[in-house]
């Protein structure tokens, strides 16, 4: 497998380490700080080690960290932001499960005074002190014209589209179609929700390869999840050696299936990477801010 990073990554060393050198290593001074991270959900390991990152850095830090899982409902996520001012957190960590509907809350956060940092999404409305994310415009970008290019600018491809209303479906859609833009010859015979869930993924991908026997030679998958349960289908249906699959994410099982030859392409986002620098920017804040800082994508593909 090769591993290549964007250009965002002199940035991030650079920014990363700055505030490194601004946060001491002794957790003593910290042991007072709550901070609340609401998760989309923990029902996929992107997320899982979102929070594990973010445990671990908490720890170091000796902040207390509410890890809150938002079952990818905006009702249940709006609710968790509520309980968590009322009970007087210090920072809100919020991976938004819808940009839209999460906007009251985040706004609510900002009247109660209490910094927010996005972390992978954002919200349409509201203030954030800081949003952790890759380029997910990009990341769309990446994945599409990898493939239209495999494709050689002309073939049948299909879209598994990821939550609807979360920003990262939206901008890995509109990274996506920039891209087709440039490859007429490319057609998207099918789009279709399958809420980053790897079940889902392989259900709406089985019913993509009944709807079309023949001509289909690209998936696009929006995240790694989706791109797993596709990869199912395929292999199920004997399709898998002639349809290449490109995903998001880099997720450990994501990285393992490009190595299997499963997928052709996973671009990496580093969740845990963005969680870290998340909880360490809240804590930094505390005292005296932090710039955006962008996490570098990564693309995983088969080693030539």
């Amino acid at each position: 497998m090769k591993t290549f990073k964007n250009r965002f990554l002199r940035g991030l060393t650079i920014a990363a380490a700055g505030v490194l050198a601004a946060v001491p290593m002794s957790a003593s001074a910290a042991q007072h700080y709550t901070f609340a991270l609401l998760l989309s959900t923990l029902n996929n390991p992107y997320f899982v080690a979102m929070k594990n990152s973010a445990q671990a850095e908490a720890d170091r830090l000796g902040v207390k960290l509410l890890v809150l899982d938002g079952n990818n409902s905006s009702t249940t996520q709006t609710n968790q932001v509520h309980t968590a001012l009322a009970r007087k957190v210090d920072v809100l960590l919020i991976n938004p499960t819808d940009a839209t509907a999460m906007s009251p809350a985040v706004e609510a956060a900002n009247r109660a005074g209490v910094p927010v940092i996005f972390l992978d999404r954002r919200t349409d409305k509201g203030k954030a002190l800081d949003f952790f994310a890759s380029d997910n415009v990009d990341a769309g970008t990446t994945a599409c014209d990898f493939l239209a290019k495999k494709l050689g600018g002309k073939g049948d491809m299909a879209i598994l589209l990821g939550v609807p209303g979360a920003s990262a479906t939206n901008e890995r859609t509109q990274g996506c179609e920039a891209a087709l833009k440039a490859y007429p010859g490319i057609k998207v015979v099918a789009k279709q929700t399958a809420n980053f869930n790897r079940q889902q993924g392989l259900d709406v991908m089985r019913n993509i390869l009944i709807a079309h026997p023949t001509g289909l030679q690209a998936v696009f998958a929006e995240n790694d999840e989706m791109a797993l349960g596709a990869a199912q289908a395929l292999h199920a249906a004997n399709r898998a050696s002639g349809i290449a699959v490109a995903s998001i994410d880099g997720t450990a099982d994501g990285i393992a299936a490009v190595n299997k030859g499963e997928i052709a392409l996973d671009v990496g986002q580093q969740p845990a990477l963005m969680s870290k620098l998340g909880v360490m920017a809240g804590y930094e804040y505390l005292h005296s801010g932090v710039p955006f800082v962008a996490v570098p994508l990564q693309l995983h593909t088969a080693g030539h």
